[in-house]
Order: C-alpha cells, then structure tokens, then sequence
C-alpha cells in the first residue's frame, strides 16, 4: 500500500487547508486511517483518526474543534480539513493507514511521504 499525502502549503494563522492522502490499495476500506504530525525539534504527535466507515472519529485535543478527518472510500482517500489554524500547527503531516492504528502510529501498516504546513503569525 502507498499513500501519497498532498495539500500542505503556507497559510497566515487563522486561515484553512485540507489535506488529502490517497491510497493505492483496493483494500482501502479495511484499514483505520490518520494523521500525525512532527514539528521541527519535537516527536510526531497524533492528530486525528477515522474508522473504517467514516462512522468514528477522534482527535487530539489541540487540534478538537478546529480540524476535520473524513474519508472518500469510494475514492481511497482520506482528508484533514484545518481550520483556524495557529503557528503551533506548524509541521509535517504525514498520513497513517493501519488496522487497528492508534495514537502513537505504532500500530501503522504504511505511512505516506508528509507534506509540510507552514502557519505564519
């Protein structure tokens, strides 16, 4: 399986992107999806993740309320819509596919490459 992540980019705080991440699998509906992310200096962190339906959704609380994970079965890709978005956010993004995935991405089958947000003040 490959994901390829996409739509990272520079935004001033307080603005928006969505992030996209399609997966090349026919198996896509059988896998947890997320996002994580890892700043410059500091670990990766999760950020959110969605179960196999779209029917479940959770998300860490720095980023609750503000962000949005979907998925598109049908088109085996999965999305983070950032709203609000703070300097804070500032890192890569990586999607995470897995079956049962988790929060610290130790339960991740396959990542994608990161796409970098850059959040200006």
């Amino acid at each position: 399986v490959q994901l390829q992540a996409s739509g990272g980019g520079l935004v001033q705080a307080g603005g928006s992107l969505r992030l996209s991440c399609a997966a090349s699998t026919r198996t896509f509906s059988n896998y947890v999806m997320g996002w994580f992310r890892q700043a410059p200096g500091k670990e990766r962190e999760f950020v959110a993740s969605i179960g196999w339906s779209g029917g479940s959704t959770y998300y860490a609380d720095s980023v609750k309320g503000r962000f949005t994970i979907s998925r598109d079965n049908a088109k085996n890709t999965v999305y983070l819509q950032m709203n609000s978005l703070k300097p804070e956010d500032t890192a890569v993004y990586y999607c995470a596919a897995g079956r049962i995935l988790g929060t610290t991405g130790r339960g991740a089958d396959y990542w994608g490459q990161g796409t970098l947000v850059t959040v200006s003040s």
